[in-house]
């Protein structure tokens, strides 16, 4: 039966309360983060998860929602940084970096660099600091993070000399200098604009290898980045409840990475292209999800089913945008942006009524795009969404409360 689990995980979770009716009925029905979370955590509980958690071996951590809401989930410790380890570890590309033992500076989301620092203070005892200092901020002997600021435009010159400090000490603690960049897309595209601005530049040491890992990275960002960095740029899909599924190469071409897992793709629509992820996981022990809508969507090479052939994650489910012609997801929006201009950054859809929308959008260079790419901007996205737009260009878009940019907007939101 297409998606059922093997007899070989069924014996894995053959004792989990939240599986016993599926089990009895030889039936496993795709499994909602609603269905996960009724109950929690009585209905994954089992006397090893009980053994495991008074042990401290398994924990109690929040996925990180973007636009959605968190759900709370039970992992083992540093679970979602050993799959990225062993998949830098792995990786054709960049395998060298992580073999040479040079460090690891992260460059994402404030929330992650403030839970590194809460954590290092509930170990030490030691209330956290108002500002966490470098010491705070090192989750492990080879990984710090760097953002001490919800919002990566609006770093200031000492934020961004510090930052660059930091990034050159963890070169130089490397006999060839290396070191390796993770990031958010956006975050570093922020901080290569703020270091040409300010004349730090030539301050910014070029990594020996980046990942993006974070959210979407737009074809822009990617473009941009690959211009200041000769290095390999990878982008690494994953989840928190998950790990990583999936790396591209430096091309860009994904490849699974499905280590006691598998995956299915459902259409998100009769017909559509777009694809929703239900991902099949014994990988963490504690809480296998077996049929699990991730709410993650893909694009394939040929418009088929076949999670060999994926191109793109596109985007959420929950972020779709219904169109007269079908689902519409940002990476679609994206596509049309990056054809026709380069120069567009940061951007934010609008829904503005029925049939208009806006897009807001800003520049790596900071001026709006010329005439003629804005005039057949606004067409595409015109085409694509079934709505009449209008371009807005700005300065500054907020990025939201999880750090994150909202791609999709309402006016009634």
């Amino acid at each position: 039966m297409d998606g059922q689990p093997t007899a070989e995980v069924i014996e894995q979770i053959r004792d989990i309360p939240i599986y016993r009716e599926s089990l009895a009925r030889g039936y496993f029905p795709v499994l909602d983060k609603p269905e996960i979370a009724r109950g929690f955590p009585e209905n994954w509980m089992t006397p090893r998860l009980s053994a495991a958690l008074a042990a401290g071996e398994a924990e109690f951590v929040l996925s990180t929602g973007t636009h959605h809401t968190r759900m709370q989930i039970i992992r083992p410790p540093y679970f979602l940084l050993h799959s990225y380890y062993q998949l830098w570890r792995e990786h054709p590309d960049i395998a060298e970096t992580w073999e040479s033992g040079c460090r690891r500076v992260s460059l994402t989301t404030v929330l992650a660099t403030e839970h590194v620092a809460r954590v290092n203070a509930a170990r030490s005892g030691v209330p956290p600091a108002p500002v966490p200092g470098v010491e705070d901020r090192r989750l492990d002997d080879r990984t710090c993070y760097l953002n001490l600021r919800l919002d990566p435009a609006l770093w200031e010159r000492d934020e961004v000399v510090r930052m660059l400090t930091e990034i050159q000490d963890a070169g130089q603690a490397h006999p060839r200098g290396w070191y390796h960049l993770d990031c958010s897309g956006y975050h570093l595209a922020h901080l290569v604009r703020k270091a040409g601005e300010e004349g730090l530049w030539d301050g910014f040491p070029s990594p020996a290898s980046i990942i993006h890992a974070y959210e979407y990275t737009p074809v822009n960002v990617r473009r941009y980045l690959r211009r200041h960095f000769p290095c390999p740029v990878i982008d690494l899909f994953g989840s928190t409840e998950l790990g990583y599924l999936y790396f591209s190469d430096r091309r860009g071409r994904y490849r699974p990475h499905l280590d006691r897992m598998s995956v299915e793709l459902h259409p998100v629509a009769p017909g559509s292209t777009i694809y929703e992820l239900i991902v099949t996981s014994v990988r963490n022990p504690y809480m296998p999800l077996i049929r699990y809508r991730s709410g993650d969507c893909v694009r394939t090479t040929d418009g088929t089913p076949d999670p060999e052939k994926i191109a793109q994650f596109c985007g959420r489910y929950k972020e779709l945008l219904s169109t007269p012609h079908g689902p519409v997801a940002q990476g679609d929006l994206d596509r049309c942006i990056s054809e026709e201009s380069p120069h567009v950054f940061v951007y934010q859809l609008r829904l503005t009524g029925n049939s208009t929308a806006r897009l807001a959008y800003t520049t790596f260079s900071g001026e709006p795009a010329d005439a003629d790419q804005a005039s057949a901007l606004q067409q595409r996205i015109s085409e694509l969404t079934g709505r009449r737009c209008e371009l807005e260009h700005r300065t500054h878009i907020p990025i939201g409360q999880s750090g994150k940019y909202a791609w999709l907007a309402r006016d009634d939101a």
